[in-house]
């Protein structure tokens, strides 16, 4: 798809932090972090994470960064819709674009490092747009997991400025509640939609499509905070739910069994949520730690 540049009216201006304010050592510590590289361009994804580290650079930031976002069938509708929304209101310089991950077969074969080559193609189009450098959202509390995508970053020289400012996924929600980003402080981990296809299952546009649609309809029957995963496994479709709020299995079982009928698939079963088990060792178990 063609480069689209957005740039809106600027927001009023900013009122930094109290202090004694909760989250106000959070937030300058970050801060600082973010003033040590003059020029920067912000992956957003969509999610918490990239999203708070953008609002906080574009208002705090002597020289407003670069967002870029890639538009993709791995990317919900409604991160996308988020962050232009976002842009509209803040004054973002917002740069979508096609990071070409669907043209790269090692992609779309579904390795079980298959992060790495996604964000392989989205730091190289970052760099081939910006001579700055690139930052992610990636947090103190990622470096526990098996992240390929690391790797990748590493390669291009990406910073990642939270866990440079030693924070992670809960003083991220803080700094989301102290600057009253209600909207996004309480959003459920949220990765993107290839991760809900099981390792050596290719990647398909239609599949997430599909993935995206049986999510959000199982969400408006559950609690905000719930974590819903449409899994696509060797076996079928799985539904994955949990989280706070009372869940009425029954009816959440049927709901996604006729969703899965009207689209010409069939529900293998509903299980607890498990982060990263469609990611496959190589004896075919579920990798606890991936995603």
């Amino acid at each position: 798809m063609p480069i689209i540049t957005e740039r809106a009216p600027m927001a009023e201006a900013p009122v930094a932090p109290q202090d004694g304010e909760d989250g106000s050592d959070l937030h300058n510590r970050l801060v600082e972090t973010l003033a040590l590289h003059e020029d920067l361009a912000i992956a957003v994804s969509g999610g918490i994470d990239s999203m708070t580290l953008a609002f906080i650079a574009h208002r705090f930031l002597p020289k407003p960064p670069m967002m870029v976002h890639a538009v993709s069938p791995a990317v919900p509708a409604e991160a996308t819709l988020r962050i232009r929304d976002y842009a509209a209101r803040e004054g973002w310089r917002l740069t979508l674009v096609d990071a070409g991950e669907f043209a790269d077969p090692s992609y779309r074969a579904n390795p079980v490092n298959r992060c790495y080559f996604c964000k392989s193609n989205l730091y190289g189009r970052i760099g081939g747009l910006s001579a700055g450098t690139i930052a992610s959202g990636t947090n103190l509390d990622d470096l526990g997991d098996f992240r390929p995508g690391l790797k990748a970053a590493e390669e291009r020289h990406v910073v990642h400025p939270f866990v440079e400012a030693r924070i992670g996924k809960a003083g991220i929600r803080q700094l989301a509640r102290m600057h009253r980003l209600s909207d996004i402080a309480e959003l459920p981990a949220q990765p993107c939609l290839a991760s809900r296809v099981e390792t050596g299952i290719a990647i398909d546009a239609g599949d997430l499509a599909f993935i995206d649609a049986a999510e959000r309809h199982i969400r408006e029957h559950v609690a905000v905070q719930a974590n819903v995963r449409c899994r696509l496994t060797h076996k079928g479709v799985v539904l994955e739910i949990g989280g706070p709020g009372e869940i009425d299995l029954r009816e959440i079982k049927e709901r996604a069994a006729a969703f899965c009928k009207n689209a010409g698939r069939e529900l293998a079963g509903v299980r607890p949520y498990r982060q990263g088990s469609a990611f496959l060792r190589t004896n075919g178990k579920p990798d606890d730690h991936a995603h």
